[in-house]
């Protein structure tokens, strides 16, 4: 009987680490994804144009999150126009949103619940 639960417990162990692996290769392949879109949309806006590096404005919509600053206020630090720059925080977010909506932004399951409790105790 002991030896029919550990190999139990050993095959649900397994399962989980490869659901665990799985998860963790689609969420790179997600992140993958969402770089390549956002830089084959850049280069198909600036491909006549020369214009800010995409690294550029990443920066400035971070600066926008994290200090809770305006466009205005971060134009001093990182010189772009105001509506560049809300162009690109309105994309970073949008890619955020795409990212991690299925993991994240999402009603809570009552697995998510059963777990959020126990860990409380």
């Amino acid at each position: 009987m002991e030896e029919v639960l550990e190999r139990q417990e050993r095959e649900i162990r397994e399962r989980r680490r490869r659901r665990a692996a799985s998860k963790r290769v689609q969420r790179e392949l997600d992140q993958q994804l969402v770089m390549a879109v956002a830089l084959l949309d850049e280069e198909n806006q600036s491909s006549s144009v020369l214009g800010l590096l995409p690294e550029q404005k990443f920066t400035f919509a971070i600066r926008m999150l994290a200090y809770g600053a305006s466009a205005d206020q971060v134009d001093k630090i990182a010189p772009m126009g105001k509506s560049t720059g809300l162009e690109s925080l309105v994309r970073f977010c949008d890619a955020v949103e795409t990212l991690y909506t299925r993991d994240y932004l999402r009603r809570p399951t009552l697995k998510d619940l059963q777990r959020l409790l126990q860990k409380a105790e």
